[in-house]
């Protein structure tokens, strides 16, 4: 090997010393000001081979399950039980085991898809509780909502959801549709907010013909609480033949169409509003630039 004249021309030399002091304890820092050598390609192949002293390893919060990987492969498990057992990655369990003797297989085609299909199904668990936990965080964050921050969601709402006037087709009235039940309630909270009646409100149901029209009116009817005399006839889908329906299941019920009586100036209102918002949020975007 050749190494640049001058400093490190003693290069055997320099590692000598260098391995001593691994040896003696030292880490890469302290040797690294021992012997001056401020060069890390240098630092490292002075004292390679020579494994780190165990007080400068970090703790880990997965050595528990490293060291119960290693004693599991001793035993002749194979990556997938390890896998299953301990619910960590396959690359987990081989980068922890790989340098252990390769265990003889005996277990059937059968079995190793079992144990796999275990593996798969506790990452999924982990998966799952990993995102309902950030969900519920992100849940807890928001908190209660002022006036304000109520009225600028509904209008952000409405102006994606709702139905908008067109130089070509002007209709200035608040119609809002929507297959979620959260989004309904949501826009009803804000129409209550601005003082809008429930007098004022027509509901009609708008779904599939070959589903459960009348559980999904009863359930509509239900969330928005009102009377069957504040809804329309119901709005039924042809069933196209040529097409495999996907909106199927007990948790299809079409969706819900609210319209407000008298809501010219409510419509003004809210598009006013939202080009407010579109007004502030450039503002700021250009704040921040600066």
């Amino acid at each position: 090997m050749t190494h640049a004249p001058g400093k490190y021309a003693d290069f055997e030399g320099l590692r000598e010393r260098a391995v001593a002091l691994r040896r003696a304890g030292h880490s890469l820092r302290q040797i690294r000001d021992e012997l001056k050598i401020y060069n890390n390609d240098i630092l490292n192949q002075l004292v390679k081979g020579e494994p780190p002293p165990a007080w400068t390893k970090r703790p880990n919060a997965k050595d528990d399950l490293r060291a119960r990987a290693r004693e599991l492969r001793l035993q002749g498990w194979t990556y997938d039980q390890i896998e299953a057992e301990l619910g960590c990655s396959r690359s987990s369990a081989s980068l922890w085991v790989r340098d252990l003797p390769k265990p003889e297989r005996k277990r059937t085609p059968e079995e190793a898809a079992a144990i796999a299909r275990r593996g798969w199904e506790a990452k999924l668990r982990i998966r799952d509780e990993e995102r309902q936990r950030t969900k519920e965080a992100a849940k807890q964050a928001i908190g209660d909502l002022s006036a304000r921050e109520l009225f600028l969601v509904g209008v952000g709402l409405y102006w994606a959801e709702g139905g908008k006037d067109k130089p070509y087709d002007r209709r200035e009235n608040v119609a809002f549709v929507n297959s979620d039940p959260s989004m309904i309630q949501v826009f009803l909270a804000w129409l209550d907010l601005l003082g809008v009646e429930r007098e004022r409100l027509r509901f009609t149901v708008m779904i599939h013909e070959k589903a459960d029209i009348a559980g999904a009116e009863e359930y509509w009817a239900d969330l928005v609480g009102a009377g069957r005399s504040a809804f329309n006839k119901t709005t039924l889908k042809k069933h196209n033949p040529k097409t495999v329906r996907k909106n199927v299941g007990d948790t299809y019920r079409g969706c819900l169409v609210i319209k407000v009586l008298k809501s010219a100036e409510l419509y003004r209102r809210i598009e006013g509003s939202w080009y407010g918002i579109v007004l502030g949020a450039t503002r700021q975007a250009d704040e921040m630039s600066d």
